[in-house]
């Protein structure tokens, strides 16, 4: 503004110089007015050139540029998500990290679609050591931020002219909700005691780190109500991270997790996937493509696979089949609902899973929530369930057996069922993953204890799991079996039918 104050005033010297030589008045005020009008005119068109300029160059930023022309699905999942602790599964270059960078800025800038945004951020991202920092977060985060929103860079090593060739230790940035943002980088290898004090928004962990650095960056967020995201392939095997996060051992409804893989990522060419999955061995592709928890050959399960997990829904009455219990009292119970659809898929739908419990607390929580599921009765009006034999043993005052104590609860019990532990288990593993096909075998996201069991459930030694977080296993298997007995009675039935019927048909003909 101060170039086009400049100009109107040397205009108008100009015009009160042209006034001085005695000129016409209306003449000088009309020439005057032009000249006016002229520098103005210059002035909007080139501010508005500007304007266009920037506009062109942030549509052309790698930011804006961002799932823009392709989307990769399971990215924006991670960015839609809005629990606190999220972490990504993924295989080298299936994308994980750019959503990390992605995610930091976005936060940082107070600009992030899908999250409520806050001025002033102060974040670290965490790498394993500054090499790693340097050559992958780093040099993510300084792709995806614009130069002009960068107010200062402080540098460990290297110029702070090219940063992208030294370590940085922090970047201070333009917040658009005004004040400013820090993102400061961390390397595992200095330690615990190096990321202490600080109060923090969020965390990003690039890579897992140790446990006891996973423990200390949550204790710094809590004043902020913060949150943690993780972006990592497991390379270590069955970690704390296995545990935590994956089995979500404490159960907590924050931790949420995906797997990314390179079929996942659009920018990778069909051919190159196909050429680097020919050059892994097997177990190498786990992990490195997969993104995948390796030392999976001890899972009794591998065959399962985010597939078999599919969101909740209204299951048609038609399709109530079994309620099938494991029974415990310091142990949990595990007791499942059971629905199977016209083409034969098995639906897992809901589960009430609890320790330290009597009878009589069970059997009033499975009848509220088969209330609550509209679920069938016999045609005495109870409800019947599935249970291991065991059930019909004395107690241990002798008088009742656990079968015989649902039962004068209003719960029927069968006992009648297979509890071959190899049989049941194949037959667990043709529903899960059928030689061709989609799965057969469906478990609702809600049921989260036999979701954990199932992704930790190992063998011990010869053929036999582990007996250890397995009462949702043992009642899945006698559904299963049960269920396998079921469509056998129904075949020897139709032979037996059709039997009858050739026969029938040699006496009206009159041959035996």
């Amino acid at each position: 503004m101060y170039i086009v104050g400049e100009k109107i005033r040397k205009s108008r010297d100009y015009c009160n110089i042209r006034n001085g030589n005695g000129t016409d008045r209306t003449s000088k005020q009309s020439f005057c007015a032009g000249v006016y009008r002229e520098i103005y005119l210059k002035e909007i068109i080139a501010r508005i050139n500007l304007i266009e300029r920037e506009q062109q160059r942030r549509k052309d930023s790698p930011l804006a540029r961002y799932n823009k022309d392709k989307i990769h699905v399971k990215q924006m999942e991670f960015h839609r998500c809005l629990k606190r602790n999220r972490w990504v599964f993924g295989g080298n270059r299936s994308g994980k990290t750019e959503c990390g960078a992605v995610e930091t800025v976005w936060l940082a800038r107070g600009i992030h679609p899908f999250r409520a945004n806050r001025p002033n951020i102060s974040c670290w991202v965490v790498s394993l050591s500054q090499q790693v920092q340097r050559d992958v977060a780093q040099q993510k985060i300084l792709y995806y931020l614009d130069k002009s929103c960068i107010r200062e860079i402080v540098m460990i090593n290297g110029s702070r002219a090219s940063p992208e060739f030294g370590v940085i230790d922090y970047i201070v940035i333009d917040n658009v909700f005004g004040g400013t943002s820090r993102i400061a980088f961390k390397s595992c290898e200095a330690g615990r005691e190096k990321f202490q004090g600080a109060s923090l928004d969020f965390v990003w962990f690039d890579e897992e780190p140790p446990r006891d650095i996973y423990e200390e960056c949550r204790m710094r967020i809590l004043d902020r109500n913060g949150h943690i995201f993780g972006t990592m392939t497991p390379l270590k095997g069955l970690s704390w991270v296995y545990d935590e996060i994956y089995l979500n051992c404490h159960r907590s409804e924050q931790v949420w997790y995906e797997f990314m893989e390179w079929s996942d990522n659009p920018y990778l060419d069909a051919d190159e996937v196909r050429s680097m999955s020919e050059a892994l061995s097997a177990d190498m592709l786990e992990s490195r493509r997969y993104g995948r928890f390796t030392q999976s050959s001890g899972l009794v399960y591998p065959e399962f696979s985010e597939a078999n997990v599919i969101p909740p829904f209204d299951v048609p009455d038609s399709w109530q089949d079994e309620i099938s219990v494991d029974p415990g009292l310091n142990n949990p119970l595990s007791c499942h609902w059971y629905a199977q659809d016209g083409d034969g898929n098995i639906y897992v739908v809901a589960e009430h899973y609890e320790a330290k419990k009597d009878v009589a607390y069970h059997a009033a929580k499975i009848k509220e929530i088969s209330e609550r599921l509209g679920w069938k009765h016999d045609r005495y009006g109870r409800l019947s369930v599935l249970m291991d034999s065991a059930a019909n043993q004395r107690t241990l005052n002798g008088q009742k057996s656990v079968s015989e104590l649902f039962c004068e609860h209003g719960i029927t019990v069968n006992t009648r069922v297979d509890k071959g532990v190899y049989a049941g288990i194949n037959r667990v593993k043709a529903l899960l993953k059928p030689i061709s096909g989609p799965p057969k075998l469906y478990i609702f996201s809600s049921c989260v204890n036999m979701l954990r069991e199932i992704k930790g459930y190992f063998w011990g030694s010869g053929e036999i799991p582990v007996k250890r977080d397995d009462h949702a296993m043992d009642e899945l298997r006698y559904y299963v079996s049960n269920l396998a007995e079921r469509g056998q009675e129904k075949v020897s039935k139709t032979l037996i039918q059709r039997d009858m019927e050739r026969l029938l048909r040699g006496l009206r003909g009159g041959k035996l």
